[in-house]
């Protein structure tokens, strides 16, 4: 087969593949027989029709057409790997030339997957702050403590302070009228949380229990309800019942309560054990993410919008189904961020064209390294990814063998090991 590669620009690719006649001929006999076997001709058993016949009953062009099908996808892969191409989609064909006496010409034209010209990988040095915990750090996990096991308790003859729980009515109206899902009874406000519209919580401070109260308030310009992004509004609102917490006493009996230790030194020593680990554990992730990053900044590579439209294409499904997992969907999510689909694209842009070229740059790395998967990492990949959707092994290996994904599981052990390339070499400074 002879095949010529013409380059369209940095990324569109043209291959023409000439076919030899006799392969055309052979695949002619193959589709004569092919359609011989599905079509009912009087007068001849299923498959028995002569050539002839075939041809008069459905037409020369439909068996050219049926041998074309046989040819294209062989000839195309065959040229792909003669070029050494990858195509990120599929490809446009046009056929040059499709006779029963000569040979076949066809185009195909698609975008290729891009060049990566990597730069340092290995060795990189990357800066690591220093793990420390404070004793402010400490106390503000005790604190946090505190606030958890606090009690809360009727507040008698208060005023209403930042930090109170008031239990309300209110019923809001605008220009007189009272509007959809303005009004509540019996609701549980923390004063200072800041949950209610501007404005709103701090014309109740002072207020004792019993209490009626006018609150005159201006709907933000940009409210998630278009029909109430500011516009001006009265509320009525009567409080019932004032609500305080009452932290518990840090002591050894608070340690003993809240926690399996005897003493508040004992617990003290726990959580800043705790945060030193966590701390660790942040500063390994954050080792790791900077090494790749500046490996994936070395490397040079003009990526297709295409492959960027793709991934975008791919973080919205993903939002999508997280969404709906929460029982809320894509539309209002956009509502209530005010923006609509291509701002989200637009907003996504950045972050998918990073995601894409850190893909190209690692499967390059492992193409450098000669990485290899085995029997035994694939294995333990499927057992993960089992341990992660809770299901079988047996099931996780059926899905990724019928939806041919044997491919796509190789290429993500390889990304891991490409990244573990670089952090193993790096240096932390």
């Amino acid at each position: 087969m002879k095949v010529t590669a013409e380059r369209i620009d940095n990324h569109k690719i043209t291959l023409e593949m000439e076919v030899p006649q006799a392969e055309v001929a052979k695949a002619l006999d193959k589709a004569y027989r092919k359609l011989a076997n599905r079509l009912n001709i009087p007068g001849f058993r299923k498959g028995k029709a002569p050539r002839k016949i075939i041809e008069m009953r459905v037409g020369k062009q439909v068996l050219l057409d049926e041998a074309f099908e046989i040819l294209a996808p062989k000839a195309y892969n065959q040229a792909l790997e003669e070029q050494n191409l990858e195509p990120v989609t599929r490809p446009e064909i046009e056929v040059v030339k499709l006779s029963e006496s000569e040979p076949l010409v066809f185009k195909a034209t698609f975008i290729r997957k891009p060049d990566v010209e990597l730069g340092e990988y290995k060795g990189l040095k990357v800066k690591v702050d220093p793990v420390a915990v404070t004793d402010e750090d400490v106390e503000r996990e005790i604190e946090a403590l505190r606030n958890r096991h606090a009690k809360m308790v009727v507040a008698e003859d208060a005023e209403l302070a930042k930090g109170d729980f008031a239990i309300i009515d209110f019923e809001g109206f605008i220009d007189g009228q009272p509007f959809k899902g303005g009004d509540a009874k019996g609701y549980p406000l923390e004063v200072g949380s800041g949950s209610f519209i501007p404005g709103f919580e701090e014309q109740l401070l002072g207020a004792k229990a019993g209490e009626e109260r006018e609150v005159n308030v201006t709907f933000p310009e940009d409210y998630f309800v278009s029909e109430l992004a500011g516009k001006q509004a009265q509320f009525k609102v009567k409080i019932h019942e004032i609500k305080r917490k009452e932290l518990p006493e840090v002591d050894d009996e608070f340690a003993k309560d809240v926690s399996e230790f005897e003493t508040l030194e004992e617990l003290k020593a726990a959580l800043r054990n705790k945060l030193e680990k966590a701390a660790q554990e942040k500063a390994e992730r954050d080792f790791r993410t900077n090494a790749v990053k500046q490996a994936v900044d070395n490397a040079k590579v003009d990526i297709p919008n295409v492959m960027i439209e793709e991934r975008i294409d791919n973080m919205i499904n993903d939002l999508d189904i997280n969404l709906q997992a929460r029982g809320a969907s894509l539309s209002q999510y956009l509502q209530y961020a005010k923006i609509d689909l291509p701002q989200l694209r637009e907003n996504y842009r950045e972050a998918a064209a990073y995601n894409v070229k850190t893909d190209l740059v690692m499967e390059q790395i492992a193409k450098e390294e000669k990485l290899q998967v085995s029997e035994e990492e694939m294995e333990a990949e499927i057992e993960a990814m089992a341990k992660m959707y809770q299901a079988s092994v047996k099931e996780v290996r059926k899905i990724v063998t019928e939806q041919n994904r044997i491919g796509a599981l190789v290429a993500t052990i390889l990304r891991k090991k490409a990244i573990q390339v670089i952090v193993n070499s790096a240096v932390k400074e």
